[in-house]
Formats: C-alpha cells, sequence, structure tokens
C-alpha cells in the first residue's frame, strides 16, 4: 500500500465516524513530512457542522486547528493534507493560509469542489503560495461512504413522508427493535408503479458497484429475517448483498385482505424493483416462495444474473399435482391462521433461541397482519390456467434451454414438503446445474444453517 493510500484510508476512518455521529461524511488527516522520507499525523478529524454548531467546521478546517495548536503556529510547511472530499473553496484558502505543500484528496465534489470540479483555486496564479493538489486516491471509498449516506437520508426521508394506505397496516417500527443477528439499516421504496404507494422494505448492505450481488429472496411465512447468517459471510468478501421483504411480510407494508396478494402482481413489484436498482452480476438466490417468484425473473433480464443459489423450492406449473405435504401444510394454514411462526420455525429448527423465534414473530403482531400468511398457500398454482403458472412453464424453459450461468443446489432432506425428490426434478430443467449439496439434519428452512452455505456459494461463483 502506498503511504498516499495509508493516509487516505486514515481519513476513512474518520469519515465513518462522521457519518456514524450524523454529519456528512468526510474526514482529513493532516501529516509532517520528513527529510528521511517518513511522516508523522498531526491531527485527525471529521464533519463537525451539526454536531457544533459551526458552519466553519469541515473536516480540513478541524485538522488545520489542532495540527496549528500542536505545532504553535498557524503556518504548517512541510504538511499535508489527506481528506476524503474535494475541498470546498473555504477549505482551500485555509490551506493557502496554512502555506501546507500538498492537499490530497479522495473523490472529487461536483458542486462545490475547488480543486478542479468547479473551480480550481490551486491554480490561480496570482496567489503567493503554490500548494500541489493530487484527486483520485482511493476515490472509489471515498465517494462510496458519500453516497451511501445519502442514500440513508434519502430513503428515511421517504419513509416520513410514505402515508399509509387506507387497505393496508404497518408492523410498528419499535417491533423490529434489537434483533438478533440483524443490524443493518432499513431501506424503503413506494413508488414504483406496481405497488401503487405501498411501502417494500428491503436490505442493501456492502458496495454498489461491487463485483458480485447476492439478491435474497425469502418465502412464506419468513422474511429477510431469515438471510441473517448468510449475509455478513458475503459483505466480508466486498459484495452488495440485497433482501427484500415481500409486500404483507417484513417490514412491508400489509395489506389488508389476502385477495390483494397474487402471483403476478408480486411477480412484477420484483421486476420493477430489480429494474430500479439496475442490479447487475446478481447471484440470484432462493428458497421457498422466494423460489417460486425469484426463478421467474432472469428471463426477463438474463443480462442481470450470473449465478442462482436455490434451495428449497420448486417451479409451480400447475401441471404436476400438488404434494401431500404441502396440502397438509395449506390445511393447517386454513385451520390454524393465528399460527405462531416463531414456533414453526422453531419446530423446524431447534436451535432457535427464544429471541430468534420472537424476530420472526415480529412483522405479525396480529391477525390483520397476517393477511399475506392466509394468502400465499393458495396462490401457488395447481392447474396449468391457473395464475402463475404459464409464466412458470417460460422459466421452466428458460432455465432448460437458455441459462447460461452457474448454479449451486443445496437441499434441506428433512423437508416434508420442498425435499430431495422435488428439489432433484427441479435440478434436471436448469441447465447445467451439477449434484447438490444434501444437508441431512436441515429441514425447510435451510438458510439457519446458512454460514457453510453462504462460503461454499463463494467458491463457486467466485470462479
Amino acid at each position: 500500500m502506498s503511504t498516499d493510500d495509508h493516509f487516505m484510508r486514515l481519513a476513512l476512518a474518520q469519515a465513518h465516524a462522521a457519518r456514524a455521529a450524523g454529519e456528512v461524511p468526510v474526514g482529513a488527516v493532516l501529516v509532517r513530512r520528513h527529510p528521511d522520507g517518513t511522516a508523522t499525523v498531526l491531527a485527525a478529524a471529521h464533519n463537525n457542522p451539526v454536531g457544533s454548531h459551526d458552519p466553519t467546521a469541515h473536516a480540513e478546517v478541524r485538522v488545520l486547528r489542532e495540527a496549528a495548536r500542536h505545532q504553535g503556529n498557524y503556518r504548517l510547511e512541510g504538511c499535508e493534507l489527506y481528506v476524503t472530499l474535494e475541498p470546498c473553496a473555504m477549505c482551500a484558502q485555509a490551506a493557502f493560509h496554512a502555506r501546507l505543500d500538498k492537499v490530497v484528496f479522495g473523490a472529487p465534489e461536483p458542486r462545490t469542489g475547488a480543486a478542479g470540479s468547479v473551480i480550481n483555486l490551486f491554480a490561480v496564479p496570482a496567489l503567493n503560495h503554490r500548494t500541489q493538489v493530487q484527486g483520485g486516491v482511493l476515490a472509489h471509498d471515498c465517494a462510496e461512504v458519500m453516497q451511501s449516506f445519502f442514500q440513508d437520508r434519502r430513503a428515511a426521508a421517504r419513509e416520513l413522508g410514505s402515508p399509509l394506505r387506507d387497505d393496508a397496516l404497518r408492523t410498528p417500527e419499535e417491533r423490529f427493535s434489537n434483533l438478533p443477528g440483524y443490524p443493518w439499516q432499513p431501506r424503503y421504496v413506494n413508488d414504483l408503479p406496481a405497488l401503487a404507494g405501498l411501502r417494500m422494505h428491503y436490505l442493501d448492505e456492502g458496495p454498489t458497484h461491487a463485483p458480485r450481488t447476492w439478491l435474497c429472496l425469502h418465502g412464506n411465512p419468513a422474511w429477510s429475517y431469515l438471510y441473517r447468517k448468510m449475509i455478513p459471510i458475503w459483505l466480508a468478501q466486498g459484495d452488495r448483498v440485497l433482501a427484500p421483504d415481500l409486500i404483507g411480510f417484513g417490514r412491508s407494508d400489509k395489506p389488508k385482505k389476502a385477495h390483494a396478494h397474487t402471483f403476478s402482481w408480486h411477480r412484477q413489484v420484483l421486476l420493477e424493483w430489480v429494474e430500479r436498482l439496475d442490479l447487475r452480476n446478481v447471484v440470484l438466490v432462493v428458497q421457498d416462495w422466494g423460489g417460486l417468484l425469484g426463478l421467474t425473473l432472469p428471463m426477463a433480464a438474463p443480462h442481470r444474473y450470473a449465478g442462482l443459489l436455490v434451495m428449497n423450492t420448486m417451479l409451480a406449473t400447475g401441471e404436476q399435482p400438488l404434494s401431500p405435504g404441502f396440502l397438509a401444510w395449506r390445511a393447517m394454514c386454513r385451520d390454524k391462521p393465528d399460527y405462531s411462526v416463531g414456533r414453526l420455525l422453531a419446530r423446524s429448527v431447534p436451535s432457535l433461541s427464544t429471541a430468534e423465534c420472537a424476530a420472526y414473530d415480529a412483522p405479525f403482531p396480529d391477525r390483520g397482519h397476517r393477511a399475506a400468511l392466509r394468502a400465499f398457500p393458495d396462490l401457488v398454482p395447481e392447474t396449468r390456467n391457473e395464475d402463475g403458472a404459464s409464466i412458470s412453464r417460460e422459466a421452466r424453459d428458460f432455465w432448460q434451454n437458455a441459462w447460461q450461468g452457474r448454479s449451486l443446489m443445496v437441499i434441506g432432506q428433512q423437508d416434508p414438503v420442498l425435499g430431495e425428490p422435488v428439489m432433484q426434478a427441479l435440478r434436471r430443467t436448469i441447465r447445467g446445474c451439477p449434484e447438490p449439496r444434501l444437508l441431512p439434519d436441515a429441514g425447510h428452512f435451510v438458510q439457519e444453517a446458512g454460514e457453510g452455505i453462504a462460503r461454499q456459494a463463494i467458491a463457486v461463483f467466485a470462479r
């Protein structure tokens, strides 16, 4: 790592501290160069105008102040400033007054940058001091922290400005506080045409331009919490991970009536959402209804998808009788519509803690929030003419004949509904799908054994 990269990473650490404090994430460090080529950090700081009620408390100004106090002199010859964002005019002039030798910045600032983007104060010949300027050091990382900060701000603003439709409910936010293993920032969208004002929640973690994007789709009656053990593994690789909550589940809005839910409508919401985010290099990760819906997405935009991780699901073509296990599940949902989601998960995954079971129950505080749980078992097509069957047959043909990506299949063998026989039949329809990984002790909710699966997926899709 070059010395420029090293000091810029120190500045980036300050930028992350600013973000944590609710400030615009800009960080800076000031270093003194010694004749032997070594350097000493004199000061490090981040933006603090909000916290200090001081419009001049930019990261650059703060490090100049601290270093001047440390040196006992406002003249800082022989010093270099590293800052994650191109300085504004105020900070550029402060650098001149301090007689800095050099200013190194990361990302350009096209609206207020005074080192070349809007104006280049460092190149004005009438000024009586020459400060070298260098831009673009770790520019992507520096831009990423700014972009993610403002994305979060926009998401929060959308949430505050997202009125609840009269025909829907919204789970109180406090039910999602301190969920074990689920620390991520919620994001929302409500302006997709298919949503018609309903608010859909999703996770979006990791760099926007990561080499891989894992798109994780849950089923019924789970929500994005199901992927909490897999997400950190992929983030540690520098990848991007997205996990939406289907409408009716998780943090997403919940229509009051079961008839609001249809196969085609949920599919359209997902298609519009993928287009809105312009997802690329996607590894599609599916299970249960995440597969019934998700396996129909890639044929609409094959260029977006590079891989498939498929677990305990099916294509609902309406050509085969539904299994006795599924019919029993459907009957249970009709007979006991108020079943506890947490207890259901615990029967499949006995290792779940009480707090984890409560997290699965969190989206559904009462019967009014459970319309999707009642609706989804009846949405699985039984005949060729039902909603979703035709598009699923088209998807089967796509996977059989046109799929170009890599695939990994993982089967929880204790699943009484979508276990090994169903999955082996699905494997034969996926072009190039190798023999599956079998998990003899896992049931339907395979993601609860997710760490090992996520690591194997990295090995498969990194090749």
